[in-house]
């Protein structure tokens, strides 16, 4: 959902350096962060990084190396798992599947009339994350020391959870759908930031991450969280991605502060706006599934399990994750495992 247009400038925080969330635990939407590096991380004609066996792992090279950046900054970050999705979701996940397969015909028709600039594009809206990716991207986790989480449903609600119930500081996401699921913070950009080339032009933007607070977004637009997931609802979610017709953001604005209940509000619109029962999609942002069952525990990352899936399983350069593991390890020992002693001697003492 495209949230962008209500929140004010004010409100979005742009970020030049990442340090000042030393120490902080962030939630990262697992799912969102690696379709980014599946997007971003690929040749200029759209081949995504594959090693010798034509394995994709453009994936777990972005989770390595910028996972690190995360460390070296004194982050401390823990990646949330999508679960099953839920049943209101269906026609959402079906919509993808057929924009991605016809994003693949595309790709394969620019390519043979030597069209790279399309193509890429094409292959990019043709990413597609796999299970066995996922599989990697968790091993590979285990082996760094980074903590995960298995969420029951949607990832993003999931963390949203743990910003709520304080284990987490922020949660990290594209996705605006994380404020109408509660998330005291939402870090935006954070792995993306970086130079990003405009499409089709010869030029480059450079993409900062943005922290949203949810609590100074509602103070200021005078809002409950529930009028902000009604205004949500009306412009269009995952679950409802095409919204009402002709209703924008400021418009939904002015409706949601006019009417009130939200059920009553529902009511008042043609049913055929609505795939989804507004109500359905109502109550899921307001009680997600949620687990309890977690641990938040960063580990000494193990070089010989990083070098023995990076380098002799997927044909990375032994010589860049060797110098890159040093820099993991040496996060590590300075922001993380520094500061558990440091509790530890407080608590003991």
């Amino acid at each position: 959902m495209n949230l962008k247009d209500l929140i004010p400038l004010e409100v979005r925080i742009e970020l030049d350096d990442l340090r000042i969330f030393r120490g902080k635990v962030i939630a990262i939407d697992a799912y969102n962060a690696l379709y980014q590096f599946l997007t971003a991380i690929r040749q200029p004609d759209g081949t995504p990084l594959m090693d010798s066996k034509g394995r994709v792992t453009s994936h777990l090279s972005g989770l390595f190396y910028r996972t690190i950046n995360f460390m070296e900054a004194g982050i401390k970050p823990v990646y949330i798992f999508d679960g099953r999705p839920p049943e209101i979701k269906f026609m959402e996940v079906e919509r993808r599947k057929k924009v991605k397969e016809e994003a693949v015909k595309k790709y394969e028709e620019a390519l043979s009339k030597g069209d790279l600039e399309s193509a890429k594009r094409y292959a990019q809206m043709a990413s597609k994350l796999s299970e066995d990716m996922v599989k990697q991207s968790k091993r590979l986790l285990e082996a760094m020391g980074v903590p995960w989480v298995q969420a029951p449903a949607e990832g993003e609600a999931q963390a949203a959870y743990m910003t709520a119930r304080g284990d987490a500081w922020a949660s990290a996401s594209q996705d605006y759908d994380s404020l109408l699921f509660g998330s005291q913070r939402l870090l935006r950009n954070l792995a993306i930031s970086g130079k990003r080339k405009l499409p089709g032009k010869e030029a480059y933007i450079d993409v900062k991450p943005e922290l949203i607070e949810l609590g100074k977004l509602l103070s200021k637009l005078g809002l409950t969280r529930e009028q902000l997931i009604t205004i949500g609802i009306l412009v269009g979610t995952d679950f409802n991605p095409e919204g009402v017709p002709g209703v924008g953001v400021k418009k939904a604005l002015q409706i949601v502060k006019a009417y009130g209940e939200p059920e009553k509000l529902f009511k008042s619109l043609p049913k055929s706006y609505f795939p989804i029962e507004p109500m359905e999609i109502y109550r899921f942002f307001l009680n997600p599934p949620h687990t309890d069952e977690y641990r938040l525990e960063w580990r000494e990352p193990s070089e010989e399990l990083i070098t023995k899936m990076l380098v002799n399983e997927h044909d990375f350069s032994q010589s860049r994750v060797k110098t890159a593991f040093e820099r993991l390890i040496k996060s590590y020992k300075e922001h993380v495992r520094g500061a558990q002693r440091g509790l530890e001697a407080w608590f003991s003492g």
